[in-house]
This record gives C-alpha cells, structure tokens and sequence, in this order.
C-alpha cells in the first residue's frame, strides 16, 4: 500500500475539488504558475508552498498578506501537515488534507480513514459600499440636548426668584433707607 495525499477545498471557490498532491514541491497562490492554483483575491500570487520530506508534507507561508493557518493558528514557520489538519488561506479559503492509501495492483483507490466532520458555513462577507450608496440607519438624524443652555436658564430663574423674596422683605418691613439711602426721602 501506497499513501497519497490530497487536499480537499471545504470553502472557496470551488468548493468539493479535490487536489492531489504529487511531487517535491508544490506551490500554491494565484498565480497560473501555480501548482495548486486558487483564483481569490485572499489568495496571494505566491501564498504558500509544500514541501515533500521524509515521506510527509511540510506546509510554509510564503509572506502572503492574508496568512496561512493550520488548525486556526497561524503559521510563522514550517509545519508537518497531518491527515485532518484543515489548512486555510485567509479566511474564506479551506482545505481538508487527507491520506489516500493506494493499492497499485488494484482499480480503485480507497480512502480508509472516516472522512473529517463537515465545518460550518461561514458567514457571507458584508457587501462592499458603492458610490453614491445611503448608509443604512435612521431616517432622521438623532440630536443630543446640550445642557449649558438649560445650566443658564435655571439660574436665571433662581436669581429672578431671590431678588422678587428680597425686595418683597424690604417692602414689607420697611427697609427702604436701610438698604438704599440713596433714594431720597430718608431722614
């Protein structure tokens, strides 16, 4: 028996396709001198690269500017990839990879390992702003109360109300000399 590896795309654009991995060395981007060639704009040109060591896969971020991530971490080395790891390239781009035992003397190939758990969908991502687009939100812009100019109204009142208790004193104990001699008619 023989074992091949392969990857299976779980999300992207062309979700279910199945890349056999032949080879020393085999890259992966978007560019058309790619091995494993994935047409998305989160897909760098030259984004990652696999090397054959030791009978195993050795998987290498190639500086790509949306990452690569093995298992949801992401990378900063060389990894050796593992059946179930599930690899992903930015964050809409994943891949299953998979061990394929091979009979050469049979017609079939046979995958002997139960095939990992489907991941959950992801979320669409937001649709971009045009031009010329209305924001959603509010009809009616919300307005905030400032408070200085109720700040002032309070104290005026209050003022207005202590020189009305004022003068109402003076008035009705006679104070009017005490207070204001300068008016005249004080003795």
């Amino acid at each position: 028996m023989i074992t091949k590896y392969q990857f299976v795309m779980r999300s992207g654009p062309t979700a279910g396709a199945l890349y056999p991995l032949e080879g020393e060395a085999i890259s992966i981007g978007r560019d058309a001198s790619s091995t494993i060639q994935i047409n998305d704009p989160e897909v760098s040109r030259r984004h990652a690269r696999l090397q054959f060591q030791g009978g195993r896969y050795v998987i290498e971020d190639l500086g790509s500017t949306n990452g690569t991530y093995v298992n949801g971490q992401r990378l900063i080395g060389p990894y050796v990839l593992k059946p179930g790891d599930v690899v992903s390239l930015g964050e809409n781009i994943v891949l299953a990879f998979e061990a394929v035992e091979f009979d050469p003397g049979a017609t079939v190939a046979v995958q002997r390992a139960a095939p990992p758990p489907p991941l959950r969908p992801m979320a669409p991502p937001p649709a971009p702003a045009y031009v010329g687009q209305v924001p959603p939100g509010p009809a009616t812009p919300t307005r905030s109360i400032n408070p200085l100019p109720i700040t002032i109204g309070v104290g005026v009142l209050v003022f207005l109300c202590a020189c009305v208790i004022f003068f109402w004193w003076v008035d009705s104990a006679n104070l009017w000399c005490t207070f204001f001699p300068f008016l005249g008619g004080c003795p």
